[in-house]
């Protein structure tokens, strides 16, 4: 029996491999372009996606911080892949482990714990409502986003056939 996270976690994995591997067709101009109401440039908000859910899932894994951010705005989509092949095997790890969504967590700020359970459900909120904003940007722009759907994952993946 797999674990009931899996779809969600790997949902999470694929689309941001999925918008990345798109990003690499785009040129400077589009990579560095925003729209008012989204969160910062197409490059930045990959970034920020990205250096989030690292830092989420070594909380969750019990890890030492490796604070992301200090690569600042100078990493580029090759490297934002390797981060995001990291996470994938991370994340598996994380779900062959026994996984307690209740465990109480540190926060970042403030003095309550949170429970695992809610720090996942951020990454995967997190994530989604992100590459939503970078879809949003590129369609601004003339282009038209890939399909990061679970619907799309799931044919991609061969979890669903037609």
């Amino acid at each position: 029996m797999t674990h009931a996270l899996h779809d969600p976690v790997r949902h999470n994995a694929w689309a941001t491999t999925h918008i990345l591997e798109f990003c690499r067709g785009l040129d400077e101009q589009t990579l560095h372009a925003t729209v008012p109401g989204t969160y910062g440039t197409v490059i930045a908000t990959l970034r920020h996606i990205i250096y989030c859910e690292i830092d989420s899932l070594e909380r969750l894994l019990g890890r030492e911080p490796t604070d992301p951010w200090q690569q600042g705005e100078t990493t580029g989509l090759d490297v934002l892949m390797e981060h995001t092949a990291l996470l994938a095997t991370d994340w598996e790890v994380f779900l062959a482990s026994d996984v307690d969504s209740e465990r109480p967590l540190q926060p970042d700020e403030g003095t309550n714990t949170i429970p695992a359970g809610i720090v996942i459900a951020v990454v995967l909120y997190h994530g989604n409502e992100h590459r939503g904003q970078i879809c949003t940007i590129l369609g601004a722009l003339g282009h038209e986003p890939p399909d990061l759907t679970p619907w799309a994952y799931a044919f991609a993946r061969g979890r669903m056939r037609v």
